[in-house]
C-alpha cells in the first residue's frame, strides 16, 4: 500500500537568518535559508517583533520557488525557550504562543518558530508543530542534586539532535529508541552527553552555562574555588567573567580559534600546545561518556558520537580509544535540524505518536 503524502513545511528562525524546508513525507524537497539585513533586524524592539516580517520572507520565498502552500499537511518550528518539558512532538496552543511572545526562560530567535508556524499553518487550517526544544527536562530527581542546596541542576541540551540521531541509530539496528539504552554526544560549539534511558534523557551536562567537558568555544567545567576567586579578584567585571566562560573559554581561551579544522591544521605544523589542548578536550569528553555509562548502570547498547567536530577523524578516534569497552562506537557526523523537525511532526501525522499538549505535567517550580 502507497504511503499518504505529507507535506510538512519546517521552521528554524536564527539570530540572523531563518532556514526553512519542504519536506514529501522524510523527503527533502527544498531548503533555503533566508538571510536578514541586519539593520532591518536591530530596527525591532524586541526579538518577538520581527515574527511578521520573518513570516512574510518564508511566504515570498515558497512563492517564488513555486510552491504551493495549501497543499502542507503541517507546519513545524524551531522549539524556543519554553517551560521545562518532556521530550516529543508538541502542538502549539494559546499556552505555548504566550510562553513563546513573553519569553518565560529568556528572548531569542528560536522562539518565533512555533509562532510563525502557528501562523502559517492557522491560515490554512492544519496543525502547527514544534519538536525538542533545548528545554527537554526528563532528568531523574537523583541527577538535580548538585551538591550546592541554592542550585539545581537542570538540563539544556542538544535535544532535537540528539533523540533524532538516536532514532535513526535505533532504526538501522532493527529496535526502537525507547527499548535502547544510548549514550548520544553532541559535539558543536557546545558539547552534550546525554544518558538515554528507554527514550527518555535521564541525565544530561548543560553545556549552555558551564558544565562537562570544555568546548571549542565554552569552558565546561571549571574549578570552583579558583572561578570565585576570580570572581572576586576586582579584576573583572560580571560580563567579562561571563564571556570567559561562554563564547571566549575553550578552544578560543587557549588557542583563539573556536574552528576545529584550524586547530587540526595547528598540530599538524607542529603546535605542541594546539595538540595537548586538542586531546584535552577529547580527554574530558570521554570522561563525560564514561560518566554518562554510569548513570545507566553500565548496561549501555551503544555510543552515538555526532555534531560538527565528529567530521575529526582523529578526535573521534581520541575519544573513541577511551571508551569502546563500554559499548560500540556509532559515529553520525554533523546535524540536521530541518530533517529532525520534519521527522518530529510526520511520527504525529502516521500516527506513530500521540501529539503532546504544553506545557504537559513538569513541576516547573522544581527545575526551573
Amino acid at each position: 500500500m502507497q504511503e499518504q503524502g505529507h507535506r510538512i513545511l519546517v521552521i528554524n528562525p536564527g539570530s540572523t537568518s531563518t532556514k526553512i524546508g519542504v519536506f514529501d513525507n522524510d523527503i527533502s524537497i527544498l531548503e533555503k535559508t533566508l538571510r536578514h539585513d541586519t539593520d532591518v533586524i536591530n530596527s525591532f524592539e524586541n526579538i518577538i517583533d520581527q515574527y511578521e516580517f520573518r513570516k512574510n520572507a518564508i511566504l515570498e520565498t515558497l512563492d517564488q520557488e513555486g510552491f504551493n502552500i495549501s497543499k502542507l499537511s503541517a507546519v513545524c518550528g524551531r522549539g524556543g525557550l519554553l517551560r521545562p518539558i518532556e521530550g516529543g512532538t508538541y502542538a502549539v496552543n494559546d499556552d505555548m504562543l504566550q510562553d513563546l511572545r513573553e519569553g518565560f526562560a529568556g528572548q531569542h530567535a528560536s522562539n518565533l518558530g512555533g509562532i510563525i508556524a502557528y501562523e502559517i499553518a492557522t491560515a490554512l487550517n492544519i496543525p502547527s508543530y514544534i519538536v525538542d526544544p533545548v528545554v527537554v527536562d526528563e532528568m531523574e530527581p537523583i541527577a538535580r542534586i548538585s551538591g550546592l542546596s541554592k542550585i539545581e541542576r537542570i538540563s539544556i541540551f542538544h535535544a532535537l539532535n540528539q533523540k533524532a540521531v538516536a532514532r535513526r541509530v535505533a532504526k538501522e539496528l532493527g529496535k526502537k529508541y525507547e527499548d535502547m539504552n544510548l549514550i548520544v554526544t553532541h559535539m558543536g560549539g557546545g558539547i552534550t552527553v546525554g544518558a538515554h534511558k528507554q527514550g527518555r534523557v535521564i541525565d544530561v551536562n548543560n553545556g549552555l552555562h558551564g558544565e562537562g567537558p570544555f568546548s571549542p568555544e565554552r569552558a565546561g567545567t571549571v574549578p570552583i574555588g579558583d572561578l570565585v576567586s576570580l570572581c572576586f579578584s576586582g579584576q573583572y567585571y560580571r560580563e567579562e567573567i561571563t564571556k570567559m566562560l561562554v563564547g571566549q573559554g575553550g578552544l578560543v581561551g587557549y588557542l583563539g580559534t573556536n574552528d576545529a579544522v584550524k586547530v587540526e591544521k595547528m598540530i599538524e605544523d607542529g603546535d605542541e600546545k594546539a595538540k595537548l589542548v586538542y586531546s584535552a578536550m577529547a580527554y574530558q569528553v570521554a570522561k563525560e561518556i564514561g560518566a554518562a555509562s554510569a548513570v545507566l548502570n553500565g548496561k549501555v547498547d551503544a555510543i552515538i558520537i555526532t555534531g560538527g567536530l565528529a567530521y575529526g577523524k582523529s578526535f573521534v578516534k581520541e575519544i573513541s580509544d577511551r571508551i569502546s569497552w563500554i559499548a560500540d562506537v556509532i559515529v553520525q557526523p554533523g546535524e540536521d535540524e530541518l530533517q529532525a523537525l520534519a521527522e518530529g511532526a510526520l511520527r504525529v501525522l502516521r500516527g506513530e505518536e500521540n501529539e503532546k499538549v504544553y506545557p504537559g505535567n513538569v513541576n516547573v517550580e522544581a527545575t526551573v
